[in-house]
């Protein structure tokens, strides 16, 4: 059988669950069909929708990836959600990870796009978050991705215990590739970065942190793997001169998180035009995706219990 087929199942069954879900609940006259040849969910312009209580959809980005190219990903999304969703979408790629935390905690926008980290952290402070899909890394056709940390060849770094007495690059400390992973491996390689390292700097976003590296500010970085991927097909990190020299377990993907305080109807309609998204509109926050899939808070239990085994506090 091959890949491709399997995929095409995997999504079938993934949408039929949708409509089952639409049935349940919506209002009777709102009754969702299964497209099976196009594999969409549709529902008919007659249904109810609980979205004109809202008079903006408003939408906060973590910063994977500050560029012209981003901000193009972001405007065709807001477009296909504001077509989708019948009104209007604002979306908003903060400065720094812990902005985003606190516009959604606080309730400031309805949705989020967050890192695993991001996401446990928002859920401590405010209980009434919910993630609902994530997407599926286009690498690993799976909704999960790895951490890597990545030398400078320069740098006489072959491993982790070499990074002793040289200079790091950490994406944020509510980063789960850029801090909490990594973090747990030097832990368990008894590595203390605040004791072992010469110079910390705390880049704010993946695209920062190997800028860090290419310009020679520090020695090694960690970052997401597609980070490190796309870094190396512009040229920005050759592999003549950077080499990766650590890759962690697959962590769960960014989800995105949305308040349980919105209409059930809102929040199907919101899935299903995420599911249905195409290609196009898909890869924002500057992932490489093919698709989302939905999850569960239960799929971040694992970044729970790293946290807990750290002892990381939330702020």
């Amino acid at each position: 059988m091959h890949a491709s087929y399997r995929q095409r199942m995997a999504q079938f069954v993934l949408l039929l669950f949708l409509t089952i879900l639409s049935i349940a609940c919506t209002p009777p006259r709102n009754n969702s069909t299964l497209d099976p040849v196009n594999n969409e969910v549709r529902i008919p312009e007659t249904a109810n929708s609980d979205a004109s209580t809202l008079a903006q959809l408003n939408i906060a980005i973590i910063p994977h990836r500050a560029s012209a190219e981003e901000q193009e990903k972001i405007d065709r999304l807001a477009d296909y959600l504001q077509t989708s969703l019948g009104l209007p979408v604002k979306i908003s790629l903060t400065e720094d990870y812990d902005t985003s935390i606190d516009l959604l905690v606080e309730g400031k926008v309805e949705v989020a796009y967050l890192g695993p980290f991001s996401y446990v952290k928002a859920k401590e402070q405010n209980p009434e978050l919910e993630p609902i899909v994530a997407h599926i890394e286009k690498s690993t056709g799976r909704p999960w991705y790895t951490s890597t940390i990545v030398v400078n060849t320069e740098s006489g770094i072959e491993k982790l215990a070499d990074l002793k007495g040289k200079r790091f690059g950490f994406v944020s400390k509510s980063s789960t590739s850029g801090y909490l992973f990594p973090l747990a491996d030097f832990q368990t390689n008894e590595l203390n970065p605040e004791r072992d390292f010469i110079e910390i700097i705390y880049a704010d976003s993946h695209d920062r942190n190997t800028a860090l590296l290419a310009e020679g500010k520090v020695d090694a970085i960690a970052v997401n793997k597609s980070s490190y991927i796309l870094a190396q097909k512009t040229g920005l990190l050759p592999e003549t001169k950077y080499r990766m020299i650590w890759e962690s377990a697959p962590i769960p993907s960014s989800p995105i998180v949305i308040s349980s305080k919105l209409p059930e109807t809102f929040k199907f309609e919101l899935k299903k035009a995420l599911i249905n998204a195409p290609t196009g509109v898909i890869a924002i926050g500057g992932i490489d995706a093919d698709g989302y899939t939905l999850v569960q808070d239960e799929d971040y239990e694992v970044i729970r219990k790293i946290q807990q085994t750290l002892k990381l506090a939330n702020p």
